[in-house]
């Protein structure tokens, strides 16, 4: 394949991928977008593989053999409520392969950079490398956190912002020596010095970031793979990388913004970590909200919600781990032909991951045009008879607005209280993400409903169908 034919190839993914973003926008459109982006995928890899710059296809097609085994057996194997991590991992990679490619370019002996080219083609290295370390570390331990491997409480060491300043200065330094090197063996100690630093960063960055703001963190780390593969493109002198690493980097740092005014959190309070614990336990004695909570079984849930004209659904992740969407819908249907207007309520960062429950209730048949943001059905909660709370918690805490001391103090949150009855699902009274006891527990019209969401739920569509 020529090289005029590798660019056109290039220019027509470009084009998919940004018909597959603008596709991904909306889950009418999501499955269309995921085919665009299947699609140019597709004419990249193939117009690189058969492009004049590959020799050898041996073990190009052996790389990429292994490589789809690996997507196919994730696809077949990862469940939904473990998307989260596994989009994590897959940002580490990215990540660790702009490390790779790095270290290739920079050993190339082929390489006949000189002068203004040889200084520019250097610091494409090391910020390739820098950044695809800071993005490989940091991915590794979101996986950790949101499996469970590591504990979702931020971990704030002393000074710990002076410690970052500290490492980018030296990070700083290290590059200026990096450039000033007379010889490869030169440049390679201050390079090796940085990646540790870059790792370093990386691992401390994330650890210092607290599980309630977990969504915002994928986010973050998407952002950082796409200007990793940016880099590599650079790196490269690949014009599909540059452009496609630029998309991903710039809709990664978009929908972080979004999702951090959407939590009342600026973006550098978000790195700068100390927000959420992930200890889950109920606050200390005076600590928390004060009063007595109104359980109510499942048998008289299903009584309130047949008796009920509207009503609205809060999926949370509790609705994720116990795999509670299908039973969800079942309820939602039963209810809708006995004439009962069922919506769904999702805030921007429910769950582990933008969009998480949007991706659940689709999997489970949820009709679109049901489900809908906060701000488009936060106003209708008054004239609401029943609004039911699935595994959810700081997502419809009243402390957002009524308590300017709590640590979620201005966080918009779904105002679920302001219905005739709340009913909220949960296995204990254990708090939410952010460490935060919830007042709205102990509210006059709030009924709880302890259990395993998908169990409790089984019963209750047991009592509906009765």
């Amino acid at each position: 394949m020529s090289e005029g034919l590798v660019t056109v190839s290039y220019i027509g993914s470009t084009i998919l991928f940004i018909l597959s973003l603008g596709g991904l926008s909306h889950p009418e459109t999501a499955r269309r977008g995921n085919f665009y982006g299947i699609l140019g995928m597709s004419i990249a890899i193939l117009a690189t593989v058969l492009g004049p710059k590959v020799t050898s296809y041996v073990p190009i097609i052996i790389a990429m053999l292994i490589g789809s085994a690996v997507g196919i057996y994730a696809a077949i194997k990862v469940k939904m409520t473990e998307m989260p991590e596994l989009v994590a991992l897959m940002h580490s990679l990215v990540g660790l392969a702009a490390v790779l490619v790095g270290y290739a370019n920079f050993i190339d002996p082929t390489a006949a950079f000189t002068g203004v080219e040889k200084t520019i083609h250097e610091v494409e290295i090391y910020l390739g490398i820098l950044i695809g370390a800071v993005t490989f570390s940091g991915s590794v331990i979101a996986f950790g956190k949101l499996s469970g491997k590591i504990d979702g409480k931020p971990v704030l060491l002393p000074a710990r912002h002076w410690i970052n300043l500290g490492l980018l200065i030296l990070a700083i330094i290290l590059g200026v020596g990096f450039i000033n090197a007379q010889s490869t063996a030169g440049g390679f100690v201050p390079l090796l010095l940085m990646t540790a630093i870059a790792l370093a960063f990386g691992v401390h960055m994330v650890m210092a970031i607290g599980g309630a703001d977990m969504p915002v963190v994928v986010s973050m780390l998407n952002s950082y793979s796409g200007w990793a593969a940016s880099a590599t493109g650079f790196m490269l002198s690949n014009d599909l990388l540059i452009v496609t690493g630029a998309l991903v980097g710039s809709s990664g740092a978009i929908l972080s913004y979004i999702m951090c005014r959407a939590m009342n959190r600026h973006f550098l309070s978000v790195i700068a970590g100390g927000f959420g614990t992930g200890t889950g336990v109920t606050p200390a004695g005076g600590a928390g909200a004060e009063g007595e909570v109104q359980p109510i079984t499942p048998e008289e849930t299903a009584e309130l919600l047949r008796n009920a004209s509207r009503v609205i659904l809060v999926p949370g992740y509790g609705m994720a781990v116990a795999q509670a969407q299908h039973t969800v819908y079942e309820i939602t249907k039963l209810l809708r032909e006995k004439g009962v207007d069922v919506r769904f309520a999702i805030h921007p960062v429910a769950g582990r991951m933008p969009g998480h429950m949007n991706v659940l209730l689709a999997e489970a048949k949820v009709p679109y045009d049901i489900v809908l943001e906060m701000d488009e059905i936060n106003e209708d909660f008054p004239e609401t008879d029943v609004a039911m709370v699935i595994g959810a918690n700081d997502i419809v805490n009243p402390a957002a607005q009524e308590d300017p001391n709590s640590p979620i103090a201005g966080m918009p949150v779904l105002e679920v209280w302001k219905a005739k009855t709340s009913i909220v699902m949960k296995r204990s009274m254990a708090s939410g993400y952010a460490g935060v006891d919830n007042p709205l527990f102990y509210k006059e019209n709030n009924r709880m409903l302890f259990g395993d969401a998908k169990k409790t739920l089984d019963e209750v569509l047991k009592y509906l169908q009765g």
